[in-house]
């Protein structure tokens, strides 16, 4: 059934800047009208419940009660047809207003016919009800806000209040969000002079029900009296909103967890150049641009394919969430994608192929705007930027090449035939704007997009073609934006295009904060900045090594390819190495380069998990790291490519702990490089240690320097720190034998708090006070403990909160409180951990395998035991608790965290001082672990 005459009706021919958008048709709903709300039928249900009814209360709660049934069958009608067509996003939001315009009509017939009867109704008592913002718009999600507007000629009336007040309280009785407002004429154009989100609301007004009359009266005011001759302050005013939510929102279009509709790409910003587009041109829908020429028909298809996905992706938000939710988390991200019908395939989770073609929209929502806009400012509509005018006036720009010219203060091309007969121009076109300094014109980005076609297979042969894409990262400076834009237009893809599988990838983790190929982008921006002389203080080693000079046609072109082969069944670092083989010849490197090149990708990840996951003070760290590099250039090279990867990985990743690994292994293996590897051992670093300390306690008597330096066993002095040693000679001299001695400082070159402990030592002390450590919320990021030869533990923990901050000095006390109760017995830890907080219900549907490995080859005198698996609070503690319960010794445990992963290592020997070489016992400890780890699983939540 249609809906009634009266709600929906639209005169089709009168388009002005206030024209509703089109009605629904019941055809294009997503189920048949009827299903979902039948007018007619509804009323005559309502007027039968309230016939005899004669108290206010009485009358409404029995129309709530029939409205609450017409609501919960309809919303079912609709969540089938969703079922069924899950992609049909304008059916749905259509079909939703379809359902909200019955509801509301419905509620407004009970407020006048039985609620409020005025059997003499005058001029003063007539009302226009207007449904205005998104629902104005004919768009609504499930949970959408229901914007109404009371439209009133003169002052509202008593009765006219008393039928707007009844028909909000039904209306809120069924749980609707309403915004409403009651104004008349008057107020309606004063309001919208003085705020821009009023006016743009009353820009998307739809009559709904009422005095008709009026709403035509409201909409020739609204044209005549507030739009006429203020288009380019409208347009100002909302491109200076836009900016301001793209701020809160993080600025940038690849976070991993978008807000749907206010996020960078979003629907938000859809609306944003409909909204522009209907102030100024009075279209009524957006395809009605293409007509004007502001889009083309492949950019409209375009704007239509983003606007139908990511109101899809909306709605099923809604229903997931049973609420209004249009944040992408990571846990309605996995629904999300079920629902729309994705799968795995490939090697790849279905949520990772949902949020590409996510990002993929979101990309493509920038280059219209960026259209859209140029367009505007063509026409001298929109302003064009002050910083634009100003830099114009006070710097001198290069002159143009032969080809190009100027518009609007931006490249463009002279000539599209000219220019594009020969193919060569579509990278000297990026060449130019970073030669120049100036933007391109998206008039040249338009052209370039419809001349992809001219790069092939001998395109991307030529050796001037190499040339060009080549010095676009070498010669100017800043590449990163010249390779993001060519991202963006798809020419990078094109041309390289085995970078095509990486455009707009997730990876579905808590680590990464980009997409594949932005964080790429992101490794070759900071090698420019540290190229530029901006990262010294941050990056001092890095800094050096390219200030010295490396072969950086291998430096970027790694960077560029590192990641490459994700995305992949196989191991990325495999796949890219034998991409990295077929590229760098075609891209001109040398033999010997290419060689490199490979390498680097194949190793790309080696020294940060030598650094990160391996003890750098045991000698045969170093050794088998330096043994891999092999010569001081791949060093140098591989430490650059290392720290820009981490670095690019998210703002927040890179610390002074990974810093102070990354410099101490460097250093370490240049040394070993430099002088021979025979220099590496443990005899040597032992007398070291203790010269330096017997310096650093020349003030000590005889015998108590004597004693410090006979205590202790050779692990010792080349696993620690002088500083720390001597923490521990002063904590160890004069101990008494029950005694606990705990010292706690900051150490800001690590961004973390190092907590050590003196103590009589025991079985399964290592493990008791990880628990204390978990217990007061201190996240263990490095570890050792030694025990001396007259029977004390000396065990240091290099702690930070939960931010990945030092642990702070106020909590301290606590800390120290708690591990004092533990190893007392007055807290067990076990039982305290039952009631730790559990996973965040976002971060559930990381999926990481458990791996656990024994290695007897990476040590000398230990055998290295890695659990890679979940992070999960007071994991640690249970894993350390099991490997005391097996009667293994952990010499030190190096904790690497990834997001939601984590990597355990821990150095161990058996009860006699033994490596673990028998299978049968690595297997036994190995079901052991994962029984723990099962544990800890089971208690999170997970």
């Amino acid at each position: 059934m249609t809906p009634p005459q009266d709600s929906l009706a639209v005169p089709v021919s009168d388009r002005n800047p206030t024209l509703p958008p089109t009605p629904s048709e019941p055809g294009e709903l997503i189920a048949p009208a009827d299903d979902i709300l039948d007018p007619v039928a509804l009323r005559d249900r309502l007027d039968a419940a309230v016939a005899g009814l004669d108290d206010p209360g009485a009358i409404r709660a029995a129309a709530v009660r029939v409205l609450q049934d017409a609501q919960t069958r309809g919303r079912c009608a609709i969540e089938t047809g969703i079922s069924a067509h899950p992609l049909t996003a304008r059916r749905i939001t259509r079909a939703y207003t379809y359902l909200t315009d019955g509801l509301v009509q419905a509620v407004l017939h009970v407020a006048q016919t039985h609620l409020h009867k005025n059997p003499m109704p005058g001029q003063t008592d007539r009302v226009a009800v207007m449904a205005v913002g998104g629902y104005g718009r004919g768009e609504m999600a499930p949970f959408s806000d229901v914007d109404l507007l009371f439209v009133t000629p003169w002052k509202i009336t008593p009765h006219v209040e008393s039928v707007i007040e009844s028909a909000l309280y039904m209306l809120w009785d069924l749980h609707m969000k309403v915004g409403h407002a009651s104004r008349t004429i008057k107020e309606c154009l004063r309001l919208g002079k003085q705020d821009i989100t009023i006016r743009t609301s009353l820009l998307e007004m739809r009559y709904l029900c009422g005095a008709e009359a009026i709403a035509d009266e409201l909409r020739s005011a609204l044209r005549d009296q507030l739009f006429r001759g203020t288009v380019g302050e409208f347009i100002e005013a909302k491109l200076e909103e836009r900016a301001t939510r793209h701020r809160k929102q993080g600025g940038q279009r690849y976070v991993l967890e978008p807000n749907v509709k206010e996020g960078k790409g979003g629907l938000r910003d859809l609306q944003t150049l409909y909204w522009i587009a209907k102030y100024e041109h009075g279209v009524a829908r957006a395809a009605e641009l293409v007509g004007l020429g502001v889009f083309t028909h492949e950019e409209f298809a375009a704007f239509d394919a983003a606007e139908r996905f990511l109101w899809a992706t909306r709605c099923h938000l809604h229903l997931i969430a049973d609420r209004a939710q249009d944040q992408l988390t990571f846990d309605n991200q996995v629904q999300v994608a079920e629902r729309l019908g994705y799968g795995d395939h490939s090697g790849r989770r279905a949520v990772e192929h949902f949020m590409q073609d996510y990002f993929r929209h979101a990309t493509r929502v920038g280059e219209l705007t960026r259209i859209f806009l140029t367009e505007l400012e063509a026409r001298h509509v929109k302003q064009e930027p002050s910083i634009l005018g100003f830099l114009r006036g006070r710097t001198r720009r290069k002159k143009l090449k032969d080809g190009y010219t100027l518009k609007q203060n931006r490249l463009a091309i002279a000539d599209d035939a000219v220019f594009f007969a020969d193919k060569l121009n579509i990278l000297r076109l990026f060449e130019e704007a970073l030669r120049t300094g100036y933007l391109i014109h998206p008039d040249a980005m338009r052209a370039l997009t419809a001349n992809l076609h001219l790069i092939d297979d001998e395109m991307r042969r030529d050796p001037e073609a190499c040339a060009i894409f080549l010095d676009l990262m070498l010669k100017q400076g800043n590449p990163e934006r010249a390779l993001r834009r060519m991202n963006e237009l798809g020419v990078l893809a094109a041309f390289l295009p085995e970078f095509a599988p990486i455009v707009a990838m997730m990876q579905f983790n808590m680590y990464h904060s980009y997409t594949v190929d932005e964080h790429t982008i992101q490794v070759i921006s900071t090698l420019a900045q540290i190229e530029r002389g901006e990262l010294v203080e941050e990056l001092p080693v890095a800094s050096n090594i390219l200030k010295r000079g490396v072969n950086r046609k291998i430096i970027y072109v790694a960077c560029l390819l590192h990641d490459i082969g994700k995305g992949r069944k196989e191991d990325h670092s495999v796949v890219g190495a034998r991409i990295a083989r077929s590229v760098g010849p075609r891209l001109g490197l040398k033999q010997a380069e290419c060689d490199t090149l490979e390498w680097l990708v194949r190793y790309h990840l080696l020294m940060s998990d030598m650094a990160q996951k391996r003890d750098i003070a045991d000698p045969r760290t170093v050794r088998d790291f330096a043994k891999a590099v092999k010569t001081r250039e791949r060093l140098e090279l591989l430490t650059v490519l290392t720290v820009c990867d981490i670095r690019g990985v998210g703002p927040n990743t890179w610390n002074n702990w990974k810093a102070t690994l990354l410099r101490g292994l460097f250093r370490a293996t240049a040394t070993a490089l430099d002088t021979g590897l025979e220099d590496l051992n443990r005899e040597k670093l032992e007398g070291e240690a203790k010269r330096a300390l017997r310096d650093a306690l020349a003030n000590w008597p005889k015998p108590d320097l004597k004693a410090e330096m006979d205590r202790h066993y050779g692990p010792y002095w080349q696993g620690l720190d002088l500083a720390t040693q001597v923490t521990f000679a002063e904590m160890l001299r004069g101990i008494g034998a029950d005694e606990i001695r705990i010292d706690t400082r900051e150490d800001l070159d690590r961004d973390a708090t190092r907590v050590c402990f003196a103590l009589n030592d025991h079985p399964g002390i290592f493990s008791r006070l990880a628990g204390a450590l978990s217990l007061v919320g201190a996240n263990v990021v490095d570890a050792r403990t030694y025990t001396s030869k007259d029977g004390y533990a000396t065990a240091v923990f290099w702690v930070q909160d939960a931010d990945g901050n030092p642990y702070e000095a106020r909590r301290l006390p606590r800390l120290r409180d708690m591990i004092d109760k533990t190893l007392k017995g007055e807290v067990v830890a076990s039982r305290a951990l039952e009631t730790r907080e559990k996973i965040k219900k976002r971060e559930r549907p990381f999926k990481v395998p458990t791996n656990i490995t024994f290695d007897n080859d990476g040590s000398e005198i230990y055998t290295i035991i890695e659990v890679d698996t979940r992070d999960r609070p007071g994991l640690l503690y249970d894993l350390t608790k099991t490997l005391a319960a097996s009667n293994i010794y952990i010499s030190s445990a190096v904790i690497a965290t990834y997001g939601a992963q984590v990597v355990d290592t821990f150095y161990v020997k058996d009860m006699f001082g033994l490596k673990l070489h028998a299978k049968s016992r690595q297997d036994a400890l190995e079901r052991k672990l994962r029984d723990a780890i099962a544990r800890v699983a089971e208690r999170a939540g997970a």
